[in-house]
């Protein structure tokens, strides 16, 4: 395999800020961001293009599974703009891809483009689609490839892609969506809201949870809260994806008590609801669903018994402030590293 990193090395950069760069990653998370939960079961990744400046020419992110990469996106944006022949680099969240799929590989679209260097956010944990790096930087007319993980000042950004890229890399490396529990607390510690109200968070606290449900590929549930609540789990404090396919909604269930006008509802409403008897088998029938990302939103005695089975990467749990104040949001990681690797976070400083 060809060393990247060195071979890159050994080709002349064009003068960039290094703010160009940063800048241009940020829009290039961001446009990513916004199509989470619409991608699956690709992953959702985003591309800025940049002039020989460092000047933003055009942005772009994969849609949605069948229709055109990011990089695709971009270069479309770029010629329609009339600005193709002025771009210079592409900044990309994962690497480009390799293979032959449902489109042509986005390493040879940018290959025969003006680009002359590829920044590249996260390697591809996909062996199918692996190697777009080393296509890149080999050939006749090799462009300079260079790995935001190499350089220190832009290890925040690789962070970022990283946890940009969480969601698809668990499933395809592990066979099981990244699972993310959303828990909300009062001051005394109770998750049931007052008599007559369905929540006591903050409206920003509220509007977060719902860029949650959009963002996740499936929502996960016990009978108890279907039972208690009736929960509708739609999207409706932030504009859900346009087109959307139905979603998986899994519901704990070990008797048999899910009631049918319930069901009823949420297909019309666009999810596919799936009774499941065991909690352990919750993670690998998702993950043959080919979801990416699941939301789990239960009662206590549920999360309690995810908690203690570990079936969970991350943990959001919003604190409320009872005297105006704002909630107070933690996010915990089971494997212990850093929150920031949380895809959360991402909705947090990228969301809409």
């Amino acid at each position: 395999m060809t060393n990247v990193s060195s071979e890159a090395r050994r080709l002349k950069d064009p003068p960039l800020p290094l703010e160009a760069v940063r800048a241009g990653f940020r829009q290039a998370i961001r446009e990513a961001v916004q199509k989470m939960g619409a991608t699956a079961p690709n992953p959702a990744v985003g591309c800025a293009l940049l002039d020989g400046e460092g000047r933003l020419l055009a942005v772009g992110a994969h849609p949605a599974a069948g229709q055109p990469h990011a990089e695709v996106m971009a270069l479309e944006h770029a010629r329609q703009k009339g600005v193709l022949e002025q771009v210079r680099t592409a900044l990309v969240t994962l690497e480009p891809c390799n293979h032959y799929g449902r489109t042509p590989p986005c390493s040879e679209q940018l290959k025969n483009s003006p680009v002359q260097t590829v920044w590249i956010g996260a390697r591809d944990p996909n062996p199918q689609a692996k190697g777009g790096a080393e296509h890149l930087a080999e050939g006749d007319a090799p462009k300079n490839v260079r790995f935001l993980a190499d350089e220190p000042e832009f290890r925040p950004l690789a962070q970022d892609c990283k946890a940009l890229l969480a969601p698809f890399a668990f499933r395809v490396t592990q066979g099981r969506p990244w699972l993310t529990v959303k828990q909300a607390l009062d001051g005394q510690g109770s998750m049931i809201p007052p008599q007559g109200q369905k929540t006591f968070t903050s409206p920003a606290s509220l509007r977060l949870a719902h860029q949650l449900r959009r963002a996740c590929d499936a929502v996960v549930t016990g009978i108890g809260t279907v039972l208690a609540d009736a929960p509708s789990f739609t999207v409706r404090h932030v504009a859900d994806h346009e087109g959307r396919a139905p979603r998986p909604l899994i519901v704990l269930d070990r008797q048999g008590r899910l009631p049918a006008a319930w069901c009823q509802a949420r297909e019309a409403d666009g999810f596919h609801v799936e009774q499941c008897r065991d909690l352990a088998s919750v993670s690998a029938l998702l993950g043959q669903m080919g979801v990416n990302w699941a939301l789990i939103e239960a009662g206590p005695a549920l999360l309690e018994s995810v908690r203690e089975a570990g079936l969970w990467d991350d943990w959001l749990t919003i604190h409320h402030e009872e005297h105006g104040g704002e909630d107070q949001l933690s996010i915990t990681l089971r494997n212990g590293c850093d929150g920031d690797e949380s895809p959360v976070q991402l909705l947090r400083r990228y969301g809409d």
